[in-house]
């Protein structure tokens, strides 16, 4: 495939992640109007992930050679900190806060990995990357002092705890590029995302009684359509765009996802569709745009 081709399949790919990623919160919002919690949710949506994953991890793995010891550990490493914290923290966060605020906080995703790659690389942001990331974070804090107004102090908690799942991905995002030149997006997604439900199933052992498996039936088909289109796809259409457009730019085309989580919870959930909502859209979005735009040189 040549270059231009391999760019355009790339965004596509992590278009569609965005896309069916987006859903996920709707979905948690819809299980949790029939009295789950997170542990309890997150545990089924891993159960119906996993021999997914298990598949996966075994067909991108046929007649390659075995993962060494430093490739196990990064293995387990990504599937904790990527999948599994990052999802554990994001379902608990939205136990009190909207799925639009949720999204908005996630989006802010590649200004974290442009954080952390200061912090870890010495890698310089610029002032007008400074600005934006401003613009992006005004943009959070206008939604989220709205939604202080309506939900009261458990949307600090709630905002608290996606926003550390953010941290968590971003990190992911960060250190995943390598892994997955070496082992490839499927292996690499279904080895890390195995490794992940291993460490759901095992939280929700330790810290619930088995009774607390029985949930509602609509709670089942939630967490299957959760797993599936929600989980599966979108990590293997994501593994793939960073195979072929590195994770900076896998992270630039998730502009969509906001959009499509707002109209969702609007259209789903009855959600609140106001201007305090539109104003801090835009302004997240807008200086996402502006953070990742490439720098002119030339300037």
């Amino acid at each position: 495939m040549d270059e231009p081709s391999q760019v355009t399949t790339g965004l596509l790919l992590a278009v569609a992640g965005s896309i069916a990623f987006s859903g996920k919160a709707i979905i948690v919002k819809l299980a949790y109007l029939h009295g789950v919690d997170a542990v309890t949710l997150v545990m089924w949506r891993m159960v119906f992930a996993l021999p997914f994953f298990v598949l996966m991890a075994w067909w991108a793995g046929r007649g390659k050679a075995s993962l060494t010891q430093r490739d196990w550990q990064g293995v387990v490493g990504l599937g904790f900190c990527g999948y599994y914290l990052s999802s554990f923290l994001d379902f608990w966060g939205l136990e009190f806060i909207s799925a639009s605020l949720e999204r908005l906080i996630l989006y802010l995703n590649p200004t974290i990995v442009l954080v952390l790659g200061a912090l870890l690389f010495k890698k310089h942001i610029t002032q007008r990357q400074g600005v934006a990331m401003a613009i992006s974070y005004s943009g959070v804090l206008l939604v989220f002092g709205h939604e202080v107004g309506l939900a009261g102090p458990h949307a600090v908690w709630g905002a608290l705890l996606v926003f550390l799942s953010a941290v968590t991905y971003a990190v992911y995002l960060t250190y995943s590029g390598q892994l997955v030149q070496r082992l490839g997006a499927l292996r690499l997604a279904g080895l890390a995302t195995s490794v992940a439900c291993f460490f759901c199933i095992v939280q929700f052992a330790l810290l619930r009684p088995i009774t607390a498996a029985q949930v509602p039936e609509p709670v089942f088909w939630l967490s299957l359509l959760n797993a599936t289109a929600c989980t599966v796809l979108p990590v293997l259409l994501v593994m793939m765009a960073i195979e072929r457009i590195g994770p900076g730019l896998t992270a630039q085309t998730g502009m969509i996802g906001p959009m499509s989580t707002l109209l969702m919870g609007v259209w789903i959930l009855d959600e609140p569709f106001n201007m305090w909502i539109i104003a801090g859209t835009v302004l997240v979005l807008s200086g996402v745009f502006w953070v990742t735009r490439p720098v002119d040189r030339t300037t």
